[in-house]
């Protein structure tokens, strides 16, 4: 049997080409330390790899580390260069999504989260535009506990979109995707960047935000869950409830009316039958994982009572076990969980490293003082940085990816430019997954949701320029409005 390569050739050979250009070709600029180049070089080259799909993200990930340690970048002694490495493997915010991750198989499993689509659509469903926000309510239900925006738009509403669909004969194959399902497949996917801007836990690389903002403010900034959630409540409604309305009007359903959906959303329901034993307890623990997320025992009874949100990722993940509703099976199959940690801890250690090694701060030194030459204050200056960070994302196929590669230069040369911390933070964390609106490859649900047939690509890319614009607006009017009002600027 022949042996295949495991790796991708030609996107292997630019970003191995683009390593050995920035080590041995460009020379180390003044202000930069060898080793921060050379870490810089190491750097380019994986997210080059990562952009061009040359490995999976994991694989690459066990490169980076490997490269990392043998290179001895950050320290001279083999020992403390493969600790420093491996250091991110101890980062809380890596095992509060890797967990979150494992916890939404239960979702899965149990089948709540269809059970909860289809519950909307009995209440809501006597028009298309009811269904839309059906879906999106569903959306905005589940992203606190899954992670995995993939697993969320794609796996769970994405099959009971097309169900509601299929049922009105809107089918791609008989040419018949205009009576509704073109417009719920949009609205299946532009619901998911906005719930993943709502909560940390909403998509894997939120934490590397958190994690970005801390260290370019010396931990001054250290965004919760709870605190973010509560910043991204009132501007994410405002998207949620605005996004099926601007769809509507610029993709109209052919079926306005649909008196049958409700029904079949019952007779689905009727099919699932009862809540299982497994549901119930799925919903008991998301309802404890949301209520210590939220620090409601520390409001209520004290500092004392808080608990910190990894210790509650685990808490839930254990009841989950203990239960029997996940086997340690189940768990070990989460490919993506495993994954999830696997390129975090990398990533994040690399970034960590630039930051350490001081290449973060000289590269957004030459950012900021490009941009004051401008002379346009700190407000243009940031809606610059702001516009520029967003709208890179067509040169991405990876959110991670394009958060590690730009989000700390540019918020930190924000900052220098004399944004306010936490406005420019939070901007900042709402672009990193409204940018997923833009392209058919963005993001994970993207291909499965575009590849179902419903939408050109013509028709994806215009609704995905509108829709970050939209959505662009609504937080930083509606935000900025919001977290003046809650005092965090």
């Amino acid at each position: 049997m022949e042996q295949k390569l495991g790796f991708k050739p030609l996107p292997t050979a630019i970003a191995l080409g683009l390593a050995l250009l920035i080590w041995f070709v460009i020379p180390v600029p003044d202000g930069v330390t060898p080793q921060a180049w050379h870490l810089l070089a190491m750097f380019v080259g994986v997210i080059a790899a990562i952009i061009g799909k040359a490995m999976p993200i994991g694989a690459l990930s066990i490169i980076a580390i490997m490269l990392v340690a043998i290179t001895g970048v950050t320290a001279e002694k083999p020992a403390d260069a493969m600790k420093d490495a491996l250091s991110s493997f101890s980062n809380p915010l890596i095992w509060l999504i890797g967990v979150a991750i494992m916890i939404s198989r239960g979702i899965l499993k149990t089948g709540l989260g269809s059970r909860i689509g289809y519950l909307f659509i009995s209440v809501f469903g006597k028009k298309t535009l009811g269904i839309a926000y059906s879906l999106s309510l569903s959306e905005l239900l589940l992203a606190p506990v899954t992670p995995s925006n993939t697993a969320r738009g794609g796996g769970i509403i994405h099959p009971v979109m097309k169900a509601i669909a299929t049922s009105y004969d809107s089918d791609p194959e008989k040419g018949t995707e205009g009576r509704m399902g073109k417009y719920l497949a949009l609205v299946n996917y532009h619901s998911n960047p906005i719930t993943s801007a709502m909560f940390i836990t909403a998509t894997a690389p939120n934490p590397l935000v958190v994690d970005i903002v801390a260290k370019a403010t010396n931990t001054e900034i250290h965004l919760s869950w709870s605190t973010w959630a509560l910043a991204m409540l009132l501007p994410g409604l405002a998207a949620i409830a605005l996004m099926p309305l601007v769809l509507y009007f610029f993709y109209p359903p052919e079926v306005k009316e649909t008196p049958n959906a409700a029904a079949f959303a019952k007779q689905k329901l009727a099919e699932q039958g009862p809540m299982s034993r497994g549901e119930k307890i799925m919903l008991a623990i998301f309802a404890v994982l949301l209520t210590l997320w939220a620090g409601v025992p520390a409001m209520v009874f004290g500092k004392a009572a808080a608990v910190d949100p990894t210790t509650t990722a685990f808490i839930g993940l254990s009841l989950l076990l203990l239960t029997g509703v996940l086997t340690w099976d189940d768990i070990l199959k989460e490919k993506s969980a495993w994954d999830t940690i696997t390129w975090f801890a990398a990533l994040v250690m690399m970034a960590t490293f630039l930051n350490k090694l001081g290449l973060i701060t000289w590269f957004s030194g030459m950012l900021s003082s490009g941009i004051e030459h401008l002379g346009i204050g700190w407000m243009g200056a940031s809606a610059l940085l702001l516009l520029a960070y967003m709208y890179a994302h067509y040169m991405f196929a990876s959110t991670t990816a394009h958060i590690t590669a730009m989000l700390a230069a540019f918020y930190t040369a924000g900052l220098a430019l004399g944004a306010p911390p936490m406005l420019f933070a939070l901007l900042m964390a709402a672009a990193s997954s409204i940018m997923m609106t833009l392209t058919h490859y963005a993001t994970g649900t993207s291909p499965v949701i575009f590849g179902s047939g419903y939408t050109t690509l013509a028709e994806w890319w215009k609704a995905g320029f509108i829709m970050s614009v939209v959505n662009l607006i609504v937080f930083v009017v509606v935000g900025a409005a919001w977290w003046k009002m809650l005092g965090y600027y």
